[in-house]
């Protein structure tokens, strides 16, 4: 890695951000993997399903680079949301299949063009964009899925970290962070409390 070059920069935490997405499916059930833990839906593997999407998109069609692949939950007609889940049917190493494939796909496109690269997004309106443009919007995309991932992966076992090897929060063990829980919880109805007097 050559230092400070931005386009390895781009790449780098764009890597990072997905492995730390399919990690979060690590050991889980089918169920698990695919329950919605939100009052809007979200689950692990359409975190997956949908980032594999949106790489083949914006990494393919963006810079003439036709990906070949078939995604049906955009054609038009397609219902709301199907690219943010997956059917009892589409297993999970067809969507982490899918996935890998976009990273191979996007990572060939950044390979073969240079930053300064013109490409148009088409559902963008005015959507001339470079390819730097698109690797920083999909890296902060995937990043912000991945914070999503974080927080449906610990609502299901309570397994928290940036990666495997590396925990990434501060505090305890499980009693550490029950107590610290409570004293948050303990704290917000207290604040309720002092608003609730004041009006």
């Amino acid at each position: 890695m050559k230092p400070n070059d931005p386009k390895d920069d781009l790449h780098r935490y764009l890597k990072g951000a997905r492995e730390a997405v399919v990690w979060k499916l690590d050991g889980l059930s089918e169920y698990d993997v695919r329950r919605p833990l939100t009052p809007t839906g979200t689950n692990l593997l359409g975190l997956v399903k949908h980032l594999a999407s949106v790489e083949f998109e914006y990494f393919g069609p963006t810079f003439g680079r036709p990906h070949g692949e078939d995604l049906p939950w955009f054609a038009d007609g397609a219902e709301p949301n199907a690219d943010m889940w997956a059917p009892a049917d589409e297993s999970r190493e067809e969507v982490l299949g899918l996935y890998r494939r976009a990273w191979a796909h996007a990572d060939a496109t950044i390979e073969a063009l240079p930053l300064d690269a013109m490409g148009k997004v088409a559902w963008w309106g005015d959507g001339d964009v470079t390819l730097q443009r698109i690797m920083l919007h999909m890296t902060t995309e995937t990043h912000r899925h991945a914070g999503h991932a974080d927080i449906v992966r610990e609502l299901i076992d309570g397994r928290t970290g940036l990666r495997e090897d590396n925990g990434n929060m501060a505090g305890g063990d499980a009693a550490w962070y029950r107590e610290y829980w409570d004293r948050l919880e303990a704290s917000a109805k207290e604040a309720q409390a002092q608003a609730t007097a004041t009006t």
